[in-house]
């Protein structure tokens, strides 16, 4: 379908509601921004790797925002830098493990069983006491290996179990937010550039609004991020992953 402007202004406005509460919450941009695009009447070739292709762009904008306002610091050699760049191999080896093995699982046992998983995560995180967890490496890649076969099976269910992991791991809520943006972003692109590959003609008609939409949103989000409290961002990061949860659910049940 074409682009008249008000149809370019709302593509745009959802982009940055979507991108707002992704960027603020770690999670929440593709599992929500996509379904509007569908109902609005275009097409899964439209959408899909445009969300991709505006996950990258966003994700690196929204990572170097959140580390501008101290957020999380991505300094050379420092420990939120080594949590990204790790959380990126297991990006890789999470896509491929889930190629090998969730080929054959139906899509409603995928989104089943991620639906599931996002969902105790959120419940953990918000009815738990927790309280600052001693860090661990163990637990952070197996986490980054869980979350990226989910992305790598299903497109989704990344951001969720990412962020939730990393708090559940002892990473700071703000740092793990920051996190997510960066390593999402980067895995993001590698999803654009096999799409690409995969499909002969992309349809980027989406990608002028969709991309203005969430960058704009950015510094937005980066600034709640870092007026939060600890508290605060933990119960909502760990409501939004039982909404998510449940929504991933009910549509995968019907």
């Amino acid at each position: 379908m074409g682009l008249s402007w008000e149809v370019f202004a709302l593509v745009a406005l959802f982009a940055f509601l979507a991108e707002y509460v992704d960027s603020s919450l770690g999670m929440g941009y593709g599992t929500t921004l996509a379904p509007i695009l569908l109902l609005v009447g275009f097409s899964s070739l439209q959408v899909v790797p445009v969300i991709l292709l505006s996950e990258f762009v966003t994700g690196l904008v929204a990572a170097a925002l959140h580390h501008t306002f101290s957020n999380v610091n991505f300094s050379k050699g420092s420990p939120d830098m080594k949590i990204a760049l790790a959380l990126c191999g297991c990006g890789f080896f999470g896509s491929l493990i889930a190629v090998l093995f969730a080929v054959s699982l139906s899509d409603q046992v995928l989104r089943i069983y991620i639906g599931s998983l996002v969902l105790i995560m959120g419940v953990l995180l918000l009815f738990l006491k927790l309280r600052q967890h001693k860090f661990s490496w163990v637990r952070l890649l197996c986490f980054g290996l869980l979350g990226s076969f989910n992305k790598g099976a299903s497109g989704g269910g990344y951001g969720p179990l990412i962020t939730a992991g990393q708090i559940f791991s002892g990473v700071n809520p703000k740092s793990a937010v920051g996190v997510t943006s960066l390593a999402e972003g980067v895995i993001s692109l590698v999803a654009v550039i096999t799409y690409s590959l995969a499909v002969k003609s992309v349809d980027w008609t989406l990608a002028l609004p969709v991309l203005l939409g969430a960058v704009l949103s950015t510094p937005l989000a980066a600034y709640t991020v870092k007026r939060l409290q600890f508290t605060h961002l933990k119960n909502f990061i760990g409501l939004l992953a039982i909404v998510l949860g449940m929504i991933t659910l009910i549509k995968a049940l019907r």
